[in-house]
């Protein structure tokens, strides 16, 4: 095990350097737009000299477009990323790191309570329906998954506020307190008024993603009821519900987890369109927005951040596999 664990880790290691370049070179070839619009006025009346203007490129590592400038730039930038310095924000003037773990935790919360509730329902319903195989419940399920997961974040986002919010005035859309709270409210009162405007965005995630679930659900029992220690578990006389409940769901368990490694960047990165559509302040709608604007610190940190979080994802799934399942070997 801790030979296995130490070839992974290296692995790992490979793995995050190779995503490091390519993330960096790919964000490094982009246009200095935002620097160029913010000081464009200034240079143009002659308050910011062309001098300085290079010096503010240089700060952030952009005055030298070369090859040898840009591998420069990236081993500079790589070695402050592991000391924990994924510099300065070009739109706030913040550290990258205080932007990420400032607005992760909105996004952690929302995502978090969406998996939670995606589980909740595409668990049972996934068996329900691998044990009514071809039945109205499994067509009718099946359909309804399928549609859901076929549209796009932004569309049925946007249905949600138009009948919810402006058709019915449920819900106010922007941000997650009401412009209406009073100054001085308690902060149970601000906590009800953050989670109503949470519930959009969590229902939007939840039957997006829910179908995708339960169709593996669905399939992992499947192949499961027509194992022979099912049929042999059968013949023994036990109850329908003991040779699901037991021996059928605790095997289904086992894939599963390989589609679980996958929720840790999604957990902690944010739903970035869906937080975008309703104007949600996580770190996913800050990510969209560095990258409209050409913010090149934070979209480099954040694109890293979740690599990172895809890679340990990855790693704990592979040691899990030996948790849930003891016939799973793992090499020496």
């Amino acid at each position: 095990m801790v030979k296995y664990i130490i070839k992974r880790l290296l692995l790992c290691a490979f793995i995050i350097l190779g995503v490091s370049m390519i993330i960096y070179f790919l964000l490094r070839i982009m246009p200095v737009q935002y620097l160029e619009e913010q000081f464009r006025t200034q240079l143009d009346m002659g308050i910011l000299k062309e001098e300085e203007f290079n010096r503010i490129k240089a700060l952030y590592g952009l005055d030298d477009n070369s090859f040898g400038g840009i591998l420069k730039g990236y081993f500079t930038w790589l070695g402050n990323f592991f000391k924990g310095d994924m510099g300065t924000s070009f739109q706030t003037g913040s550290p990258v790191a205080y932007e990420i773990k400032s607005k992760m935790g909105i996004s952690f919360a929302i995502s978090f309570v969406s998996m939670i509730l995606e589980l909740i329902i595409a668990i049972p319903l996934g068996i329900k329906c691998a044990c009514n195989q071809y039945g109205k419940l499994d067509y009718g399920a099946t359909v309804v998954c399928m549609t859901l997961t076929a549209f796009p974040t932004f569309f049925l986002g946007n249905l949600f506020i138009k009948w919810f919010a402006v058709d019915l005035g449920w819900f106010e859309v922007g941000g997650l307190q009401s412009s209406s709270l009073p100054i001085g409210v308690s902060g149970a009162e601000k906590f009800g008024d953050m989670l109503w405007h949470m519930i959009m965005p969590m229902t939007v995630l939840v039957m997006l993603n829910v179908g995708s679930y339960m169709r593996y659900q669905r399939t992992n029992t499947l192949e499961v009821l027509n194992s022979d220690y099912i049929r042999t578990a059968r013949a023994k006389g036990l109850s329908e519900n003991k040779v699901i409940y037991k021996h059928v769901f605790r095997n289904t368990m086992i894939p599963l987890v390989t589609v679980m490694a996958s929720t840790l960047p999604m957990l902690f990165g944010g739903a970035m369109i869906t937080e975008e559509v309703f104007a949600i302040p996580g770190i996913g709608q800050t990510a969209y927005q560095a990258l409209k604007v050409g913010d090149i610190p934070l979209a480099m940190g954040y694109n890293m951040f979740i690599a990172i979080l895809t890679v340990i994802g990855i790693l704990l799934s592979d040691i899990m596999y030996a948790v849930v399942d003891p016939r799973v070997k793992l090499g020496k």
